[in-house]
């Protein structure tokens, strides 16, 4: 994409050269972007309750190895929706980027962006976009937001139970290796890939096969890692969440990598991984739909949800000992989403 040149202030004026800049991002969207120019789009979604929420991206870097912001962006929003039951259908994009951006790298994103939107089955309905001074942002940043429809029960937390199996759809740690050890020049980044991918088509093979009522919450593993998830669904439940530690999927090249940093892969960012919690009796169907799934190949039951009538979140090491997992007071790791 040479001659394209670079994004300058005048894109945001609202003039002529913004024109311009919209009429490229519209573009390279392609066939996902379905507004009409308007305010506001107006939609159709079917009658009933919708799911509704909105994201803000801020990676560093924006584009790695083997995706971008554009990728993370709508996987986001899409897997934020997916895992309260609801089907995805629209989206919103909003981009703030800075002055000097080669356009290029717009087209990039923009090109990832209806890649993954593609694959999810979303639509881009309406956006925005911003330019500031070089150094306000880091290159880009995006915001999205998301529509879906109920077609059956939403998924909540209250519905967690004692005797819940904690299953985790894949391994853990890799987007934030892969991201730090390009930023850092560990190279570890060809070995470990980011996990970043939209999880609706997974969550939704789960759901149509085993039925309502087996699954009884799900979250995706993003900012602050499992640690985080188990700690918010220890509150909510009011009992103890437990997992092995020997149980946990982790990459041999991940554990290296986290070990040289100094950095624990339960408080780890994800892109990519879900974290269920399932009625005892179906676990191992659960299990085998999850494993059928390209995105769930490496499911693995890590943990239960205790009688135990605190919230707590609990490790089991190897000699059966279970220690308190400590809830983190802030980041332990540098922005990377």
């Amino acid at each position: 994409m040479t001659g394209l040149g670079e994004v300058v202030l005048d894109h945001g004026s609202g003039a002529k050269l913004s024109g311009e800049l919209i009429s490229f991002v519209v573009d390279t969207l392609g066939e996902v972007y379905v507004g009409e120019m308007e305010d506001s789009a107006m939609l159709s979604v079917p009658a009933g309750r919708i799911a509704m929420t909105t994201d803000s991206f801020v990676a560093d870097p924006p584009f790695f190895g083997n995706g971008d912001i554009g990728k993370i962006s709508v996987c986001g929003t899409v897997n934020d929706l997916a895992v309260v039951g609801a089907r995805p259908l629209y989206l919103t994009l909003g981009m703030i980027l800075e002055t000097g951006l080669p356009m290029a790298r717009v087209h990039q994103v923009c090109t990832s962006i209806r890649e993954t939107a593609l694959e999810a089955g979303v639509q881009i309905v309406c956006g925005d976009t911003k330019v500031v001074r070089k150094g306000e942002v880091d290159q880009i940043y995006l915001n999205t937001a998301g529509i879906g429809v109920f077609e059956r029960a939403p998924l909540r937390m209250r519905d967690v139970r004692p005797g819940d199996r904690v299953i985790l759809s894949g391994p853990i740690g890799n987007h934030t290796v892969h991201l730090l050890s390009i930023r850092e020049g560990l190279g570890f980044e060809q070995r470990v890939l980011s996990d970043c991918a939209p999880l609706n088509g997974l969550m939704d093979a789960l759901l149509t096969t085993v039925g309502d009522g087996v699954v009884h919450s799900v979250r995706d593993v993003t900012r602050g890692g499992l640690a985080a998830v188990l700690h918010e669904y220890a509150r909510a439940s009011g009992h103890a969440v437990r997992f092995e530690q020997n149980r946990l999927p982790i990459q041999f090249e991940t554990v290296m990598a986290t070990d040289m940093l100094g950095i624990n892969a339960i408080h780890a960012a994800n892109e990519g991984c879900l974290c269920l919690f399932v009625d005892p009796a179906a676990e191992q169907d659960v299990l085998a739909v999850l494993r059928s799934h390209k995105y769930g190949a490496e499911a693995t039951t890590i943990g239960e949800v205790t009688e135990d009538a605190d919230p707590l979140v609990l490790m089991r090491g190897a000699d059966g000992r279970d220690s308190v997992v400590e809830e983190l007071q802030g980041a332990e790791l540098p922005r990377l989403c």
